[in-house]
């Protein structure tokens, strides 16, 4: 039977939950619903008091003679994008884990760009990134291309594995220690769900085929946890196209380091690091200690990051004025003066 220590519990979350409450962690969100596992087991909850939880949350369980009532407890790591409609708004995919896996293939050649995006989510995210680089079997030189996404992910270690011939699956799960999480992030198609099968020993979840192109359909549809022989978690999560960041600044200094550091070299405080004279970075680009790629990866994300910070503030403006509107309507209607 899996218990709450298997899932994470520990004494700084029983020091967090109210008195007279149950724990209990969400297994997956289904429509206005929770399902939840207690010291009870599975459980259903409404989403009522707890409407912005997400799986990997901790809820505070309230029993009242009308029902179960939960509560959020608050969260230590939360792993968030930007939502795909291109908003400021964010989407948050998971909550409380402790490694952000990033699952490339080596069907294909890793698209270094888009990791690079995911290092900057997951950092972001304060828990510890690791690239996970699935389907080694299907690569001509895995170790040349793992070197290559070495580059792109400064500070995160990088596995190399096959969950078909076995290889690399020691070392992943040598990572996975009693009542830590791990979330699996990635494309449709690098073998997440055939991942999770293979670390859960059985068919957890289903696989689907991919076609010669690489790309795969969206085998898992939802976020769920899956509790592991051992006493860790997994969350698979559905393919994702789009990695937008949002207030991701902390995640691309750190994805980027050996950029960041150089931007304290240049020869003025305000240097754009496109023409300027005196720049650092474009030094280093010309004498070829940093790849152009990765200068034109991290000015590409920084943009990205400022265009997306306008558009908050100017969300956040907009709320504010609303909110100030409806306030004023309300007084006007009540016949009351303001003081």
């Amino acid at each position: 039977m899996v218990t709450l220590e298997d899932l994470g519990w520990d004494d700084g979350w029983a020091a967090a939950l109210p008195e007279g409450a149950r724990a209990a962690r969400v297994l997956r969100a289904e429509r206005g619903a929770y399902v939840v596992l207690s010291a009870a087991g599975e459980e259903v909850v409404t989403a009522t008091g707890a409407a912005d939880a997400t799986t990997g949350d901790w809820l505070a369980l309230h029993d009242t003679p009308d029902g179960t009532r939960a509560s959020l407890l608050p969260r230590r790591t939360s792993v968030r994008r930007a939502q795909a409609s291109g908003r400021s708004a964010e989407q948050l995919l998971a909550a409380n884990v402790d490694l952000v896996g990033l699952v490339v293939s080596l069907a294909t050649a890793p698209d270094l760009g888009r990791l690079e995006r995911l290092v900057a989510l997951a950092w972001e995210s304060g828990a510890q990134p690791l690239v996970i680089l699935t389907k080694a079997d299907l690569a001509r030189d895995a170790e040349l291309m793992a070197s290559d996404v070495a580059g792109a992910a400064p500070g995160v270690d990088v596995l190399v594995l096959s969950a078909v011939s076995g290889e690399g699956l020691d070392a992943l799960r040598a990572r996975l220690t009693p009542g830590s999480t791990l979330v699996l992030l990635g494309q449709s198609g690098v073998g997440k769900s055939t991942l999770v099968n293979a670390l859960a020993g059985a068919e957890r979840v289903a696989v689907s085929d991919v076609g010669v192109t690489g790309k795969g359909r969206h085998t898992t549809t939802s976020r769920e946890l899956v509790p592991l022989d051992g006493g860790a978690v997994l969350l698979d999560t559905p393919g994702m196209r789009g990695i937008g960041l949002v207030d991701a600044d902390d995640g691309l200094e750190r994805t980027f380091p050996e950029i960041e550091a150089l931007t304290e070299e240049c020869r003025f405080s305000d240097c754009a690091h496109l023409t300027e004279p005196g720049c650092a970075i474009l030094a280093a680009v010309e004498d070829g200690s940093i790849p152009v790629r990765r200068v034109e990866s991290w000015r590409k994300l920084g943009r990205e990051l400022a265009w997306m910070a306008r558009r908050t503030d100017s969300r956040l403006a907009a709320e504010e004025r609303a909110r100030w509107k409806s306030i004023h309507a309300e007084v006007r209607r009540s016949g009351r003066t303001r003081p």
